[in-house]
């Protein structure tokens, strides 16, 4: 065990086939994620709060970003959750053109949020816990390289982080195959459609939402209760 590390228990709960991980004690006591490395893309200066304390930026892929879009705006200190198109080979890609599967393109969001709120060890605790990251290029019904699980990360503490805590779940076994979530440089990022915005919130009583999308945050409700916004229940909740 590495110095100032606690290994991740391994625990595993499979609720309607869908792995959730649990760290004891939480993968901010497992992680530090505190020290600042410089950027590896050049970016516009990040947001700030009407306080003025800096946004951080984390992009991650885990099948249909209408599913991760929801799962994460129900996160205390996640201040927007944008779904969107990165890791292709083509300039402002149409959701027709990404779901070729051809482009490079995974489905992607891009969160926006208040470290003092919220850790990046903490989202990609969540990350990890809320799909199935050993299926290559497939979600569930979803095939496809545009549906991989993938996090861009931002700066070089952000990989450092993911490919630890990969490390650390594979070394415990709490998946039942090994990890193939790539972690990759952010490179550009590009909104989806309008349509495709809120998606959950703005269409609860579709099939795919009532089917596929809320069972996934009621299961997000009781493995990381502690980590949901006061005001949103595990189907409530807006995109701020």
């Amino acid at each position: 065990m590495e110095t100032g590390y606690r290994f991740l228990a391994a625990g595993r709960r499979r609720l309607g086939g869908v792995v959730f991980v649990l760290a004891l004690g939480g993968l901010g006591e497992m992680l530090d994620s505190r020290s600042g490395d410089p950027a590896t893309a050049a970016e516009p200066s990040p947001p700030s709060t009407a306080s003025g304390d800096v946004l951080e930026k984390a992009t991650f892929g885990a099948g249909c970003f209408w599913c991760v879009e929801a799962v994460f705006q129900r996160l205390k200190g996640v201040q927007s959750v944008v779904s969107g198109y990165s890791g292709g080979r083509v300039k402002n890609p149409t959701y027709k053109q990404v779901c070729t599967g051809k482009t490079g393109h995974a489905e992607v969001v891009q969160i926006t949020y208040d470290p003092k709120q919220i850790s990046f060890a903490e989202l990609l605790e969540v990350f990890w816990g809320t799909h199935d990251p050993t299926t290559r290029n497939r979600q569930g019904n979803d095939i496809g390289p545009q549906y991989r699980s993938v996090i861009f990360y931002h700066n070089d503490e952000q990989k450092r982080l993911a490919e630890q805590y990969k490390r650390k779940l594979d070394e415990a076994g709490v998946f039942r195959a090994p990890i193939v979530t790539e972690i990759v440089p952010f490179r550009e990022f590009f909104p989806a459609e309008d349509y495709h915005q809120n998606y959950y919130n703005l269409n609860a009583a579709q099939p795919y939402c009532q089917f596929i999308i809320q069972p996934k945050l009621e299961k997000l409700k009781k493995v990381f209760a502690d980590k949901l916004k006061d005001s949103q229940g595990a189907s409530g909740g807006i995109n701020k």
